[in-house]
């Protein structure tokens, strides 16, 4: 039963939009909110979370100390709701939905971004491995424990099921074998219908990811000196902007210049997405959030040409940035921190703070190692270091 009682006025929401008066309610029900829509609460519970507190210290790229300027996970995450919000509004969604996914999608993270992920992964080799979309569902509804009687922000079933599958279905229906342990032992409890596809708030969260970090990573390479503006010559879509560009306003100084042209490039992408999802609507004529859950593909997308431009770009990307030696070096020593902090907890556990060690009374080894790296993975880019510096920095012996 949905918690929506009062809100005027209402948006005129599409048909197939998530519609607050028809939420499918908590797995937890309580006191019903009159000035907010539950998928309000949900965002304001995400909002007010210790998981995204620490999205501040936590980065993609570059390690948090490189430099105030590059983007965090937070501010990556503020910059996906906004584009999120701006293409739920155009096709007639929720917004409220769309914001709540895309503040939260990072949570799962550890710090140190991808290089941080694969190093706790290989770690948890032993024990089903770490994904970091599995981990932000795990913090929602147990790690982030606010409320008296019950386990994590107790979101409603739409956004739950929004932040476990904004990529597609996770499984065939019935089929939970190669599902990631986190994912089955939530469902277990609500079932999420993972063989589904995610409503299209869902899926503008996952685009709107997209289109954030490729565009901001280009900008932030820049800005380091990692990339330069000849070598886009080998991206003709970002090329061609630039062009445009200097033909209109001659010799820019980088700053203002980067920044015309990356506004150009996600001004590009959103139009490009409201445009072809229009069109994607039209055919499947659907008429309700049903409808796009069994729609069979996502409904949600680029068109053909800017999924080609959006490839050519991630992958230039890929071998110009995020393989970069300069960048291989912070991955390389990111890797070692969160490997030795790991094997360090796991095989002494006397080593973690009193209530972690509380919480590995009577678990199993599974259960001891996914503590351990549920304990890592909550960590900002910021506290691992000192962590590490702490255990492992024999010249130093302070507390």
């Amino acid at each position: 039963m949905s918690d929506f009682k009062i809100f005027e006025p209402q948006p005129n929401y599409a048909p197939y939009a998530l519609i607050p008066a028809e939420s499918r309610g908590r797995l937890h029900n309580r006191k019903s909110a009159n000035n907010r829509s539950p998928y309000q609460r949900d965002r304001d519970r995400i909002i007010h979370s210790g998981a995204f507190r620490r999205l501040k210290h936590k980065t993609q790229v570059f390690v948090h100390h490189v430099g105030d300027y590059y983007r965090t996970r937070l501010t990556h995450s503020i910059e996906v709701a906004q584009i999120g919000r701006s293409i739920a509004r155009a096709l007639g969604l929720n917004e409220d939905v769309t914001e709540a996914l895309a503040l939260a999608h990072d949570f799962g993270h550890t710090p140190f971004g991808h290089a941080g992920e694969e190093a706790l992964d290989e770690a948890m080799n032993a024990f089903h491995g770490f994904d970091h979309n599995a981990q932000s569902l795990r913090v929602v509804t147990k790690l982030e424990n606010r409320y008296a009687g019950i386990d994590g922000l107790n979101l409603t079933w739409d956004t739950l099921e929004g932040l476990a599958k904004h990529n597609g279905p996770l499984c065939e229906k019935g089929d939970f074998s190669k599902l990631h342990v986190n994912f089955k032992e939530y469902n277990d409890l609500h079932d999420l219908e993972l063989h589904t596809y995610a409503s299209a708030e869902a899926q503008i969260a996952a685009i709107s990811d997209d289109i954030a970090y490729n565009s901001h990573d280009l900008a932030d390479g820049i800005k380091a000196g990692l990339i330069t503006f000849d070598q886009l010559s080998d991206v003709p879509w970002v090329a061609d902007n630039i062009k445009e560009v200097r033909d209109k306003y001659g010799v820019l100084d980088k700053s203002r210049e980067l920044h015309e042209i990356v506004r150009r490039l996600i001004g590009q992408m959103i139009n490009d997405v409201i445009t072809t999802s229009r069109e994607n609507l039209r055919e499947l004529q659907p008429e309700n959030v049903t409808d796009i859950r069994k729609a069979g593909k996502m409904t949600i997308s680029f068109s053909k040409n800017m999924e080609n431009q959006d490839k050519t770009l991630k992958k230039f990307l890929m071998a110009n940035m995020y393989r970069h030696y300069k960048v291989n070096r912070m991955s390389s020593k990111a890797r070692r921190v969160i490997s030795e902090l790991f094997n360090l907890y796991l095989n002494e556990t006397d080593c973690l703070p009193t209530e972690w060690q509380e919480a590995l009374i009577d678990t199993t080894e599974m259960e001891k190692a996914r503590l351990v790296a549920d304990f890592i993975a909550g960590m900002t880019d910021r506290f691992a270091l000192l962590e590490h510096k702490r255990l492992f920095d024999t010249s130093t012996f302070e507390l």
